[in-house]
């Protein structure tokens, strides 16, 4: 099994210009970050419903330990 990340820039509801990243590591069978860029909506909502308290501004996929395109 391979796997990317998907990186998403997130920033608190409170203070906007407070932003961070976060890293999700997803499964993939192919470890194609393209693969990952048409399956990773699923995932930002389950983590931004996880996360009410914060928004996400971008999001990009790349394999581990790359830091990845912007999307």
């Amino acid at each position: 099994m391979n796997f990317v990340e998907l990186i998403l820039t997130v920033c608190t509801l409170a203070q906007p210009a407070a932003c961070d990243e976060r890293k999700l590591v997803l499964e993939s069978t192919t470890g194609s970050t393209s693969n990952c860029v048409m399956q990773a909506m699923p995932y930002i909502a389950q983590w931004c419903g996880e996360h009410p308290q914060l928004t996400v501004t971008k999001w990009r996929c790349a394999r581990p330990g790359a830091e990845g395109d912007k999307i």
